[in-house]
C-alpha cells in the first residue's frame, strides 16, 4: 500500500495552480469527501501507487484560507474548465506569492490575494498599476544569461523585507513568471530566512513546478549564497541546477 500524508492547506492551493498549456484546475481531478476523512482515506491507498494526501483542517479550513476558490457550481463545460485562471503560488502563506505579468495585472487576482505590494523583475511596463493604490518595485532586467540581476537582489530583499513587517502581502512576477521571478524569491528566501541555495531552490520548485532562472542568474544566485552566508553551501554544477 501507498499510505497516507498529512497536505497543508498551502500546499494542496500551489497543486491547483500549477500551469502548463492548462490550468491544474482544468483537469478532471475530484476531491472525495466520503465520510470520516482517514478511514477514506485508507481505503484509496490499497489501490493507489501513491500517499494519499488528507487535508489537513479539511474543506472547512481550506475554504477559510481561500473563500476565492468557493462555489456552488457542480458541472463546468470543457470550455469553462480551459478558461480557468491559476492564481500566482503561495511561497509563504498569506505573505509572498510567486506569478506572471497577465496574473499581476488582474484585478481579481489582486483582491482575492489582497496584495499590496509587487515586485515587477521585468521589462513590462509597470503603468497597467498606476491607477492602483500598491506599492510596486520595478526591476527592469531581461531574461538573458548576461543580464544583472546580483547588482538588484539587496534592493528587492530590502523592500520585500519592509512589506511584510507592515502586513502587507506581497506578489513577485515577471514576464512568464518562470526565470526572473523565481531568481528573486530565492534571492530573498536566502537572505530573510537563510535557506541554502539548495534549500531555496527546493521551496520554490515545491511550489511551482514549471520555475526554471536561466543559467547566469544560477550563478548570480551562486555568488548571493556567498555573500549572504559567508561561503558557497550548494554546487550548481549538479545537473538539476
Amino acid at each position: 500500500m501507498a499510505g497516507t500524508t498529512f497536505c497543508e492547506a498551502s500546499a494542496l492551493y500551489n497543486i491547483l495552480n500549477q500551469y502548463t498549456r492548462l490550468s491544474r484546475l482544468a483537469e478532471f481531478n475530484f476531491l472525495c469527501l466520503i465520510g470520516e476523512a482517514i478511514e477514506c482515506a485508507e481505503a484509496l491507498t490499497k489501490s493507489s501507487r501513491y500517499p494519499v494526501q488528507i487535508l489537513k483542517g479539511g474543506y472547512q479550513r481550506f475554504s477559510a484560507f481561500y473563500p476565492f476558490f468557493r462555489t456552488q457550481k457542480i458541472l463546468y463545460t470543457i470550455k469553462e474548465l480551459e478558461s480557468l485562471r491559476p492564481y500566482p503560488v503561495e511561497l509563504l502563506p498569506g505573505q509572498l506569492y510567486l506569478g506572471n505579468y497577465k496574473q499581476a495585472i488582474n484585478p481579481y487576482v489582486l483582491k482575492d490575494l489582497k496584495l499590496s505590494a509587487l515586485v515587477n523583475v521585468s521589462e513590462d511596463s509597470c503603468h497597467m498599476f498606476e491607477k492602483g493604490n500598491h506599492t510596486i518595485l520595478h526591476i527592469n532586467v531581461s531574461d538573458s544569461v548576461e543580464a544583472d540581476l546580483y547588482s538588484s537582489f539587496e534592493r528587492i530583499c530590502v523592500f520585500i523585507a519592509s512589506r511584510l513587517n507592515t502586513g502587507s502581502a506581497v506578489l513577485i512576477f515577471s514576464s512568464h513568471g518562470i526565470s526572473r521571478c523565481s531568481a528573486a524569491a530565492m534571492a530573498f528566501l536566502l537572505h530573510h530566512l537563510k535557506y541554502t541555495l539548495g534549500e531555496a531552490w527546493e521551496h520554490v520548485l515545491q511550489c511551482k513546478t514549471n520555475m526554471r532562472p536561466n543559467r547566469g542568474f544560477v550563478q548570480q544566485l551562486s555568488d548571493w549564497e556567498l555573500h549572504t552566508l559567508g561561503r558557497r553551501m550548494t554546487d550548481i554544477a549538479e545537473p538539476r541546477y
